[in-house]
């Protein structure tokens, strides 16, 4: 086991802010090891700390007492223990080993800090299982990666020592050290996908070519570099298509590419925003529609999880978007201390008020006054700073090149009747602050996506 722990040691020589160790512990025999090889190895690292988490996915009748083995484990080893609850329960036709996996990650990144690396005992035998499941899906070089052995995660880092370690060698250090550990009898159902490679074809694999695990990783290793390789040529061309917006690009630009630089430079883009990746098929469609369509169209490409619509020579990439009722209306009271706390807009955000000066909103427009947050009805007028009359507020909307399906979701702020600020439009020029004027700017801080694994 020398090999995981040096893993280990090169992994926090290269990054020395890492303080914090968790432990991603499940009770089983994989993190069993890996949790006791650290404790083990405490004393060499006195300036960091090590703890173990337990997720308790609550989809097993047993997972409580799970837990309760986990917590003497750890109280043996002189290990800070917790557990975290969630739930994992899948949405109608979702795979629920994908939706106890991302509940899963969600909850462990929520507890990192920039200082902090949650540790996982996925191993090589793991390793081999995920790249013939991506292989059987038809995954290109980023699937075909695998699991990566160090990735961001929250505000943290996501680190699998044991990567280049067989299963084989985890259970006999196990046994050597007289582990006990929970066996979980849902990993021996053949009905997952996973569990059907592990115990039906690896093993099979293994008996003609026992080099089976080493050559898949490797194999991993090398898609994995393609993958960085693909990555670092659609940053260089995203850099060329670029708007002030992270979520858009100019289609002008995207035109000049090939299909084949088109294609790489969207599944990146789409990543970045944390979307998922559209298959082949829609992907070609995306491409076909969205880039041939006429200027004056508004093509939308959908696909579970993700869009893109296209505005003017604009294109635009986002969740699906959530229902909206144009005729709700929020009341926004200030609290005792006479400050607005941030108001929830569901589907839309947290909208705040943020203290400038010489921008803004005048203080004495919020001065403990209840306002109202709607949106357009049709027939608002707004004169925004800069502008001598008012207009439409349709009009000025259509000259800031809004997207029609972001109009009728713009918090209007009012005060009684009278139109303060159109958020991400502006601030109606007979209430905004002056130069060296204490103000109070709108901000609506948007919905966002997960940050995806690799």
């Amino acid at each position: 086991m020398r090999k995981s722990l040096d893993c280990v040691a090169a992994l926090l020589n290269a990054h020395p802010q890492v303080r914090r160790l968790i432990v991603g512990y499940s009770g089983g025999m994989d993190s069993h090891v890996l949790l006791h090889l650290l404790a083990m190895q405490r004393a060499q690292r006195p300036k960091r700390t090590l703890e173990a988490m337990y997720v308790d996915h609550g989809l097993h009748a047993a997972s409580a007492v799970w837990g309760e083995h986990c917590a003497r484990v750890c109280h043996a080893l002189n290990v800070p223990f917790r557990v975290v609850p969630v739930n994992a329960q899948p949405a109608p036709g979702a795979s629920p080993e994908a939706a106890a996996r991302q509940a899963r990650y969600a909850a462990l990144a929520a507890e990192l800090e920039p200082d902090t690396a949650l540790l996982t005992a996925h191993h090589r035998d793991d390793q081999a299982e995920t790249l013939l499941l991506q292989l059987l899906r038809g995954a290109g070089p980023h699937g075909l990666a695998a699991m990566p052995e160090a990735a961001p995660l929250g505000q943290g880092r996501l680190w699998r020592p044991l990567l280049n370690v067989d299963r084989a060698e985890l259970l006999a250090y196990a046994h050597a050290q007289q582990l006990h550990w929970i066996e979980d009898t849902s990993n021996t159902d053949t009905g997952f996908d996973r569990n059907y490679l592990r115990h039906r074809i690896l093993p099979l694999l293994r008996e003609r070519w026992p080099a089976a695990n080493r050559v898949l990783a490797r194999s991993a290793h090398w898609c994995a570099e393609t993958a960085d390789w693909l990555d670092a040529e659609a940053d260089a061309d995203l850099a060329r298509v670029a708007t002030a917006r992270p979520d858009a690009l100019t289609i002008p630009a995207l035109r000049e590419l090939s299909e084949l630089r088109q294609r790489n430079l969207l599944r990146r883009w789409l990543r970045t925003l944390g979307l998922p990746t559209p298959d082949a098929r829609q992907l070609q469609h995306l491409l076909h529609d969205a880039l041939t369509a006429a200027g004056d169209r508004q093509p939308c490409i959908h696909w579970p999880g993700g869009e893109v619509r296209r505005y003017r020579d604009t294109l635009y990439a986002m969740p699906p978007l959530l229902p909206h009722d144009p005729q709700h209306t929020f009341l926004w009271r200030p609290d005792t201390n006479a400050a607005y706390p941030p108001l929830k807009l569901p589907g839309l955000g947290t909208l705040e008020l943020q203290e400038t000066v010489g921008a803004g909103l005048r203080a004495e427009m919020r001065a403990g006054a209840t306002l109202s947050v709607r949106f357009r009805q049709g027939g608002e007028r707004f004169r925004p700073l800069g502008r001598l009359h008012s207009q439409e507020l349709k009009k000025l909307l259509q000259e800031a090149g809004i997207p029609p399906w972001q109009r009728e979701r713009l918090p209007l702020l009012y005060r009684e009747e009278v139109l303060l600020a159109v958020v991400g439009l502006g601030i109606a020029a007979d209430h905004a602050a002056g130069p060296g004027e204490v103000g109070w700017q709108p901000a609506l801080e948007s919905l966002s996506v997960a940050e995806p694994d690799r």
